[in-house]
């Protein structure tokens, strides 16, 4: 193929879900770490720093999903304790994709959380992966988080699919 025939796709996507605990529980359930505690198979490998602690700057890999995509290497691009703010990079050969996560007190006991993700094709077969990609995680429109989310923050527990 002739690279200068290449355009890459840019596609943009948010959700906003309402997650029943105190911002000061939910928001540190977004990290790269504690995610583990709601998301069934989550398991990153952490690289740097060698800690688990998260903190700006941080990188660890993820299984892929397929698409010949063994591994995904992510990078905490912003993280922002005072503001509930977190952003991740996440790439591989063919595409690179930003998360970023507001969390916002909606009462005492209740968060809610915009959840937006950018997804740009590196090649042709990236941008083709970007739009099954971002169809697939956005056909509930987050619902499926908001439940994984609100089962562990009432049971202390991963909800299994």
């Amino acid at each position: 193929m002739d690279e200068t025939s290449f355009e890459a796709e840019r596609r943009t996507r948010t959700a906003t879900i309402m997650l029943n605990g105190p911002l000061e529980r939910v928001f540190p359930l977004f990290g790269a770490i504690e995610e583990k505690k709601w998301a069934d198979g989550w398991s990153p490998s952490v690289l740097y720093p060698t800690s688990e602690q998260i903190e700006e700057g941080m990188v660890f890999t993820t299984e892929g999903h397929g698409h010949g995509e063994s591994k995904y290497a992510w990078i905490v691009s912003r993280y922002q304790v005072e503001n509930h703010l977190i952003g991740y990079i996440v790439s591989t050969v063919n595409r690179y994709w930003v998360i970023t996560i507001q969390c916002v007190s909606s009462s005492e006991d209740h968060t809610k959380a915009t959840v937006s993700y950018t997804f740009t094709g590196l090649t042709d077969l990236g941008n083709e992966i970007n739009r099954d990609a971002i169809k697939k995680m956005f056909e509930r429109n987050l619902e499926d988080w908001e439940e994984a989310i609100n089962h562990f923050l009432k049971t202390g527990e991963v909800l299994s699919h």
